[in-house]
């Protein structure tokens, strides 16, 4: 072993871009958008609104410190420099801790969307994906950030398309269908909780945007990582406002906010409300997209927080060990077991 391990640096700019984008699009959006409108109404566009400011505001002080000085601990080394080493323990220790638990939460959850197809041990589904999501970050890092690039491609393409068959359908240019906004200001009105409603909300909104600040982590990794995590950041910024506020805006018009289908499966009721057939097959298939993201993103970072702690001396030194392939595999199964 290398007296000073050092991870490649093989991310490209595209891969950077998408695991930035991907990390904000989780199955969150997809199925806990429905329990945020439920509980705010037809503002709850307003609240993702919110969200996505704070993010766009964390991301770019997050992306000027790592252009200024990337590192694979990311915010736990800006801490430890700012605060004192305390401070960077702490953070990173929790971090770690964080994905180790998510990682688990969506394994079972991928197992479910899996049962929802084949009817095996819920254990059974989640260990082969468990398994799966482990041997690509094994492989390589370009292993791990190919997969994020088509994982957060269909989860991209998803979104436009939806935001392109609604915006069509609430225009009133599908035949039969006279759209309309109607919904935003029946059954209650716009704020049918109270305005205070919209604030409460953000608590379960940002936690479905957990994830964007994987980009500055992996920047360490690119080729360029001054320039690729400023791009990274950048292009979250707009598409953020689109995706997040744009989608959850259609939702609320398409259908009531009160509705039954929307506290299931919000995306699918509105397909369903628009007369597409199948929407279920197609949005469990996106949502299980959306959990193998987390779950690889996850296991990655978790890995490399834990890669960093080995390095300074604040964990188990074996765990700093690189494979042939130039990836933390030691730091990569431990997370992944734990």
């Amino acid at each position: 072993m290398a007296s000073n391990p050092q991870l490649r640096q093989r991310l490209s700019q595209r891969q950077l871009s998408m695991i930035a984008l991907g990390g904000v699009i989780g199955a969150g959006l997809f199925v806990g958008s429905g329990v945020v409108i439920k509980n705010t109404g037809p503002a709850a566009f307003l609240t993702y609104a919110l969200c996505g400011v704070l993010i766009v505001l964390v991301m770019r002080m997050l992306g000027e410190m790592a252009a200024a000085n990337p590192s694979t601990g990311s915010f736990a080394d800006y801490a430890a420099k700012a605060l004192g080493g305390w401070a960077g323990f702490s953070v990173a220790w929790l971090y770690w801790y964080f994905w180790v638990i998510v990682v688990g939460f969506e394994a079972v959850a991928g197992g479910k969307v899996l049962n929802y197809w084949f009817h095996a041990p819920l254990w059974l589904l989640s260990l082969c994906l468990m398994v799966l999501m482990t041997a690509t970050n094994l492989f390589s890092v370009s292993s791990f950030g190919e997969f994020e690039f088509w994982f957060a491609g269909i989860k991209v393409a998803t979104i436009v398309i939806f935001l392109v068959v609604g915006t069509v359908y609430v225009a009133g240019l599908v035949p039969g269908h006279h759209g309309g906004l109607a919904n935003l200001g029946s059954h209650g009105g716009f704020f049918p909780h109270g305005v205070g409603a919209v604030f409460a909300a953000i608590v379960v909104v940002i936690f479905s945007m957990v994830g964007a600040e994987i980009v500055t982590v992996a920047a360490a990794e690119s080729r360029d990582p001054e320039l690729a995590v400023q791009k990274a950041t950048r292009s979250v910024v707009a598409r953020i406002g689109i995706f997040f506020v744009g989608s959850v805006f259609l939702l609320v018009v398409l259908l009531p906010w009160d509705s039954v289908e929307l506290g299931a499966s919000p995306y699918v009721a509105a397909l369903k409300h628009m007369g597409l057939g199948g929407a279920d097959q197609v949005m469990n298939a996106v949502v299980l997209t959306a959990v193998l993201s987390c779950l690889n993103s996850g296991l990655y970072t978790a890995s490399r927080m834990l890669f960093v702690l080995a390095e300074r001396g604040e964990a188990p030194t074996r765990l700093v060990r690189l494979s042939g392939r130039g990836v933390p595999h030691i730091a990569i199964l431990c997370s992944s077991a734990v």
